[in-house]
């Protein structure tokens, strides 16, 4: 092996728990942000689950990626931002960075390495350093990459590119990328030529898995046991 300079991070599922989600109740929150008077909230909610559900499928299929502007764009709803206090509250319980992801920060530090995030997201960039500013640990992470930002999403090997251009450094073989996902994550990262390591403890939707599964070079049940991995191939 040779010698790493960084590690980049997944965001939900990864750095935060999983959680299955009532995506009913969440088109329902995004319906309140709606301005056209001409919809009722039902029909809003249902046409925003199915945008949800093209926008999402454009990112699995095509690696294209989009913000919540897009999702409404594609819902035929015009929004206002300021009204999207409702979706914003309807997420923020599942946002809670895991408890282990500071020190684990840390302890990279001490090895010289860097700390990345790279997230496949809608929201905007504020709202996801708004929660690592919540939990003390934004100040632990080099660089990050919303793929909101970008035009690409994982596992395009541009997003793992433009997210080691945040945290500067050059060559893939010298970064691992740690996440929940085996196509996303895994056989993305591998395809970018970064190793990978799975954390397996989030219950992938069938209609979010894509067409391959890679094969991690670590596994990982817990943060906290990603310092000794990494550790052990430094």
């Amino acid at each position: 092996m040779s010698r790493l300079d960084a590690v980049v991070f997944d965001w939900g599922g990864t750095l935060t728990a999983w959680h299955d989600i009532d995506f009913h109740a969440e088109s329902l929150a995004l319906a309140q942000a709606v301005v056209d008077v001409d919809h009722e909230v039902e029909v809003s909610q249902a046409r925003l689950h199915a945008a949800n559900q093209v926008i999402w499928g454009r990112s699995r299929d095509h690696q294209q990626s989009a913000t919540v502007a897009d999702l409404f764009a594609e819902a035929g709803l015009d929004h206002e931002p300021e009204l999207l206090t409702a979706y914003y509250e309807f997420w923020e319980p599942h946002t809670l960075t895991d408890p282990e992801a500071g020190p684990l920060f840390e302890r990279l530090h001490d090895l010289g390495l860097k700390v990345g995030v790279l997230s496949n997201t809608i929201w905007p960039r504020e709202w996801h350093e708004g929660f690592f500013r919540r939990d003390g640990v934004d100040h632990l992470i080099d660089g990050a990459v919303y793929t909101s930002e970008i035009a690409w999403t994982k596992p395009s090997p541009l997003a793992f590119r433009a997210a080691m251009d945040a945290i500067g450094v050059e060559d893939p073989a010298r970064c691992v990328y740690v996440g929940d996902r085996l196509f996303d994550d895994v056989w993305g990262a591998h395809n970018a030529g970064l190793r990978a390591i799975h954390i397996p403890l989030s219950a992938i939707p069938p209609e979010q898995v894509g067409h391959t599964e890679g094969e991690p070079d670590a596994v990982a049940h817990r943060l906290a046991e990603i310092g000794d991995l990494v550790a052990a191939w430094l």
